[in-house]
């Protein structure tokens, strides 16, 4: 029951900050899209330069999720878990590696707050995104070693799964730390947070909670509950069909987070008007009825 909890307390932190990062990217595109450049953090489109609880409130938010997910995967590191290969050393020190991931995170996100509210630690965007690019990547490594080790099937998709995803967020932040403009990469990245928390989720459905384990696999008895990778298919054609239903869900979730984005693109773009988009050509007419204005005063005098 622990894990499960922990898996939807990771996919709402997730699904949060995905959406906001959507949400504050169009916003800021559909404003002004020729001096549109991605950010690290957006403050709350009310808070004001006085009220510093308000304009950092997001940093906040995500240093706390993250230091309550390190303690977690700290404590999670001391527990015998013997689905794992090699059993208890291997599952610590695929915990800690975890935790060493999240404590970047931490480390990044206490930076970007500490130069964006002092002059102490000066961080450029650009290097930022630089840095979450690399931390992207370690999380790759960390979950594709964690499913190389795993004996659980379901636990061992799940992980090769949120492995390719932080892969790609690495890649979107890696690009936005040359080209920052780039609107649709921006989106990108907000959108594959979002998929993240819909993954951690579902991770959590699919092994923890029996209406979602996939037929022909089960959580063994043995096994404490809450422990991850307590889910197990006994037959290799359950095997293959739970991976199999696996994918299916996955790009299921891809769909619906492209339906969230244009969700979200439409609601802001009524919300903030489509004209900013294109800029103000009002002056064009004038300038063309000037001209024929003008002509017309010409062959007037040129008839007379």
């Amino acid at each position: 029951m622990a894990a499960l909890i922990f898996h939807i307390f990771s996919s709402s932190a997730l699904l949060s900050l995905g959406l906001y990062h959507l949400i504050c990217t169009t916003r800021n595109h559909l404003k002004s899209p020729r001096e549109y450049v991605a950010k690290p953090y957006h403050p709350l489109p009310f808070s004001s330069s006085s009220n510093r609880l308000l304009k950092y409130l997001q940093l906040y938010l995500l240093i706390l999720c993250l230091f309550i997910a390190l303690v977690h995967q700290l404590l999670v590191s001391s527990d015998a878990d013997p689905l794992l290969k090699g059993r208890t050393p291997v599952h610590r020190f695929t915990s800690l590696q975890a935790a060493a991931v999240l404590f970047c995170f931490l480390i990044l996100s206490i930076a970007l707050l500490v130069s964006d509210a002092t002059s102490l630690l000066p961080l450029p965007p650009d290097l930022f995104f630089a840095v979450a690019s690399a931390i992207f990547f370690l999380q790759y490594s960390v979950s594709s070693s964690s499913a190389a080790v795993q004996t659980s099937d379901l636990q061992a998709k799940c992980d090769s799964v949120a492995a390719r995803i932080s892969v790609l967020s690495s890649a979107l932040c890696l690009v936005l730390a040359f080209q920052p403009r780039l609107f649709v990469v921006d989106a990108g990245l907000g959108a594959s947070i979002c998929l993240q928390g819909l993954w951690a989720l579902q991770t959590g459905l699919s092994l923890y909670v029996d209406a979602f384990i996939p037929e022909g696999c089960h959580k063994l008895l043995d096994v404490v509950s809450g422990v991850e990778g307590s889910t197990k298919c006994d037959l290799e054609d359950s095997k293959l069909r739970a991976v199999a239903i696996l994918d299916l869900v996955f790009v299921l979730h891809v769909l619906l987070v492209l339906l969230i984005f244009m969700v979200v693109y439409a609601a802001v773009a009524r919300t903030v008007g489509t004209r900013n988009r294109f800029g103000s050509y009002e002056a064009l007419p004038t300038a063309a009825s000037d001209s024929n204005h003008i002509q017309m005063k010409a062959m007037t005098g040129t008839q007379a």
